[in-house]
């Protein structure tokens, strides 16, 4: 396993219209979303956004190293892990359940998904941090907590997301119109609960860490999904993302019903020919 190391710099803004005038000035100084590693709130609503401080960084960096970049600052914080535009007016976003305590996240988010908007992007993904997951659907002015009903980990699929449901062996289907109108099972972990979902569909598929291990599936043909591989792993770890054809992003803690709590930052594991059999191997050995 190897951990990339990047110097990362931080900025402050006091409300989310500040995030949004930031935001727009560090894109014409080359900021893209490839570059936003970490976006976290403090409990009184003022946002950190942290970036490379080499420029050249900004848009080589991929979404697998960003997750094994660790927060650089102390104090108490509350880190969002996704933002994901979907269609005009709704976007998707996920973090720690507490983002709601400030009030403001949504409009965090919606700074965020202007500023993917214009860079041309879908989605945004921040580093890995310890927390509990929540995750937000925002329709205009209606913002819905999903994980009010139990799912979290919300993954765009088309116009419709995939999720996992907490104390849950399986994966969900999600159809949303504002609101969350109908979800399915779409399938069936036989390793055990789901406690983590890959933060991205890479390739059509998609891996979820269980109570026995990983498995991936190929979404290519939602509500019919398969599954493509399987692999036990060392308890506690688990599949947050990977480099496509390369490393996976590994990360690493205390298994709950809810999921991994006390999360690491993540390794990057190389694993041969990018197979999940390859990652599984690579951790039994230590390799680093």
């Amino acid at each position: 396993m190897r951990r990339r190391v990047t110097d990362l710099c931080t900025q402050r803004f006091a409300d989310p219209q500040g995030l949004a005038f930031g935001l727009d000035g560090l894109r014409h100084v080359g900021l893209t979303p490839r570059g936003l590693v970490f976006l976290a709130l403090e409990p009184n609503g003022a946002a950190h956004v942290a970036v490379p401080q080499d420029v050249d960084e900004v848009t080589r960096i991929k979404v697998g190293e960003k997750l094994a970049l660790a927060w650089p600052l102390d104090g108490r914080f509350y880190h969002f892990d996704s933002v994901h535009r979907l269609r005009a007016g709704q976007f998707v976003f996920n973090g720690d359940r507490r983002l709601a305590h400030p009030g403001d996240a949504a409009d965090c988010a919606g700074a965020v998904t202007e500023f993917c908007k214009v860079a041309g992007a879908r989605s945004v993904f921040f580093g890995c941090t310890p927390h509990q997951p929540g995750s937000w659907l925002v329709s205009r002015w209606v913002t819905e907590p999903l994980h009010d009903r139990g799912f979290v980990e919300a993954v765009p699929l088309g116009d419709a997301l995939l999720a996992r449901r907490i104390a849950d062996h399986r994966l969900w289907l999600l159809h949303a119109g504002e609101r969350v109108l109908r979800f399915d099972a779409v399938f069936e972990s036989p390793l055990g609960n789901v406690l983590m979902l890959e933060r991205r569909i890479v390739g059509d598929r998609l891996v979820l860490t269980c109570e026995g291990g990983v498995v991936e599936v190929n979404v290519a043909k939602a509500p019919a999904v398969e599954e493509t591989a399987r692999a036990p792993l060392p308890r506690g770890f688990g599949v947050v993302g990977r480099i496509q054809g390369g490393a996976f992003a590994v990360t690493v803690g205390r298994p709950t019903e809810w999921g991994l709590d006390e999360l690491a930052p993540a390794t990057l594991v190389a694993a041969k020919g990018g197979t999940l059999a390859a990652l599984g191997a690579a951790l039994a050995k230590g390799e680093r």
